[in-house]
């Protein structure tokens, strides 16, 4: 986890801040380019060892990369060290490494303490923390800075807004001792329903931001590239996106905390959200149906949060989530057990046609992953007869 703070260089820092971006970019696109030419049979592409020492021969002979700080060049080397150990690692895969665009993937990181860098408190909502040729830069003082941070990021989005993020472990949320298991079911209406009954929704841009959005889309559409109005319109873009992002982050940040301190167990469906929201074009030969509804939804999705809210819960909670499969939640009942899909009326009332109980659809499956009861293919789990499960013959007894 990280503590971030709202970063607000001075001009002449900024600049020194942007090398260091530039730098770090660089780096990272030149390892990422020696690997890209190594496969199996031919020899290993250098470690991390290695290529500290191709560095120091690369700064020795060019004066612009000497001219900034060796620190934050190596640390862009670790960082892609770290990024192909998780690429190799079987248990939890992830993607390849890829090149870092300019504009796009702004940062460096700063590792150690002491002589490397310092942090200190100017007033009650200053703070400065020492940047390699930058000095002192003063940050935005909203919380206390953790006493056992190690290094500390800088990064640029794409609104223009430069944060430092203090990288340290924080302790996890202490269990309540309750008993209490919580159901969680993710959707799009609402974004989490609480088997509690209790709706929770991410917020999003308001309808007059979104009118705004959808204007300022047509003029970056209309906008020649390279010019100076197109980039104002991009910046102009990036910031409602960096404010639903800043909206989103927030709700999940404050939602998995009470939910963490409310319950003993945490249960939720193991959604392949990555599958959910793949696109629907499809291709030339076989291009795909519905792709604009498909496209709709996919957005719908990825606003809701779904991921990120039951990831700061593994890390808030770990080993007090547990992920159960989704098949037929929402279509079994929670008070009989029959799983049809003519309960589920509509997208937010669910009425079983078996016993006739009825509650909102989001709850009732939300019940069931409370209880751990997800319907498999074969249908029901023993309690009810099932609708859903293929007519079998029965055998009268002599």
């Amino acid at each position: 986890m990280s503590f971030r703070y709202r970063l607000t260089p001075a001009p002449a820092q900024e600049a020194v801040l942007r090398d260091h971006c530039g730098h770090a970019r660089y780096t990272w696109n030149l390892a990422v380019e020696q690997h890209s030419h190594w496969h199996p049979g031919r020899t290993s592409a250098p470690g991390y060892l290695e290529q500290c020492r191709q560095l120091t021969a690369a700064r020795a002979g060019h004066q612009w990369l000497a001219a900034g700080s060796q620190t934050v060049q190596q640390q862009a080397l670790r960082d892609f060290t770290q990024a192909m150990a998780a690429f190799c690692d079987p248990a939890n895969p992830a993607g390849r490494p890829s090149w870092r665009k300019a504009g796009r993937n702004e940062g460096f990181r700063i590792v150690g303490r002491g002589r490397q860098w310092d942090v200190r408190r100017v007033s009650r909502h200053v703070g400065q923390v020492w940047v390699p040729k930058a000095g002192w830069v003063r940050f935005r003082w909203s919380r206390d800075v953790p006493p056992d941070a190690r290094s500390y990021r800088v990064t640029l989005d794409r609104a223009g807004r430069w944060h430092v993020a203090f990288a340290v472990i924080p302790a996890p949320v202490p269990a309540p001792g309750n008993g209490q298991t919580m159901g969680i079911d993710r959707g799009v209406a609402v974004s989490a329903a609480l088997s509690t009954g209790q709706p929770l929704r991410c917020p999003a841009l308001t309808a007059r931001e979104r009118a705004r959005l959808r204007r300022l889309q047509r003029k970056l559409a209309r906008a020649t590239r390279g010019s100076k109005r197109r980039g104002r319109v991009r910046h102009a873009i990036a910031r409602l996106r960096a404010r639903e992002a800043d909206r989103r982050k927030d709700w999940a940040e404050k939602a998995s905390t009470d939910i963490a301190q409310r319950f003993d167990l945490i249960r939720v469906e193991d959604l392949k959200i990555k599958n959910m929201t793949r696109s629907a074009k499809g291709t030339r030969e076989n291009p795909g149906r519905n792709v604009r509804a498909k496209a709709g939804l996919n957005r719908g999705i990825l606003g809701s949060g779904w991921g990120l809210l039951v990831r700061r819960l593994e890390e808030k909670a770990p080993g007090r989530v547990e992920k159960i499969k989704p098949h037929f939640t929402s279509q079994r009942c929670s008070a009989c057990g029959q799983a049809d899909r003519g309960s589920r009326e509509s997208q937010a009332v669910f009425r079983c046609t078996a016993c006739g109980f009825a509650a909102n659809a989001d709850v009732n499956a939300a019940i069931n992953i409370a209880a751990g009861h997800a319907v498999t293919a074969r249908g029901g789990d023993g309690v009810a007869r099932p609708v859903n499960r293929e007519p079998q013959l029965l055998l009268r007894s002599g």
